[in-house]
């Protein structure tokens, strides 16, 4: 996997992000790949990758995706990209040709679409609702109470507007959020039923790590109890899917996940 990635030229959240579930996903045929460079322009308290002026768009990576994934022989693929604050579109027109090109080369993967906000460009989230992905993602990340620490250049209302979007085009909306920055409980439940409400079927939750020294420090270290106690909360507030524990990541794809996604792509209107 690593070497296909390499003589691809791609990028991976896999490792940029330190994820402690690089090793298992892979091993499954599963893998995260960041599209758009591996610079950020915004700079949030808990992300490691890194935050620096980008380079200019690769037009030629959609197609370089497409054939990587072809070689990997992914049963699951999670598209993600650093913030392209920078960019007119924030790189939506890339972002659907990349699930173009993938659908061309291998038509029965199952895509995930974990996107940036694109400041909530309502033309910038239709170029890449239209292109279909089996689960649109965009990621609450944390209570609203911590945003201005933890991604002060994001937008809670912002961020529920384009999950609640996804649900009117008939897409299979996830979102996810870390614990031990210094959220309570009863915040966390809030978020889950804020998700809810605005249609998401796929809701995570896991354990913040910090990344180095110079990222937010982890504020509490969450017990496995806690993290079946909120996903009995979600579930009861009518979320279809909780997948919650200390190494659950928002990319995370679970068999349960998996299981979820095949029943609802059955029904009419996501034909």
């Amino acid at each position: 996997m690593r070497g296909i990635v390499r003589r691809h030229g791609l990028h991976t959240v896999c490792e940029e992000a330190l994820c402690p579930n690089l090793g298992d996903c892979w091993q499954h045929g599963r893998a995260t790949v960041m599209i758009l460079g591996n610079r950020c322009t915004r700079r949030c308290g808990f992300c490691n990758v890194n935050s620096a002026q980008p380079a200019a768009p690769d037009n030629s990576e959609p197609a370089r995706v497409a054939a990587a994934i072809a070689d990997m022989k992914l049963d699951e693929v999670v598209l993600t990209s650093v913030t392209r604050d920078d960019l007119p579109d924030g790189g939506a027109q890339l972002w659907a040709e990349t699930i173009t090109r993938i659908r061309a080369l291998c038509s029965d993967i199952c895509i995930e679409a974990l996107i940036p906000d694109f400041r909530g460009d309502p033309d910038a989230l239709k170029t890449v609702f239209r292109t279909r992905p089996d689960i649109l993602a965009h990621n609450l990340e944390t209570v609203p109470s911590l945003y201005p620490i933890v991604r002060p250049q994001a937008d809670y209302s912002r961020a529920l507007d384009i999950l609640k979007t996804a649900n009117r085009h008939g897409l299979i909306a996830k979102t996810g959020i870390m614990v031990g920055l210094g959220e309570s409980f009863s915040q966390v439940v809030e978020v889950m039923r804020d998700a809810q409400v605005c249609g998401c079927s796929i809701f995570t939750i896991g354990q913040y790590l910090q990344p180095s020294r110079e990222h937010l420090p982890v504020r509490r270290y969450v017990e496995p109890a806690e993290f079946e106690h909120y996903r009995h909360a979600g579930l009861e507030l009518g979320l279809p899917l909780v997948v919650s524990g200390p190494l659950v990541r928002s990319s995370y794809h679970s068999d349960e996940q998996s299981a979820l996604v095949r029943r609802l792509k059955e029904r009419p209107h996501l034909a």
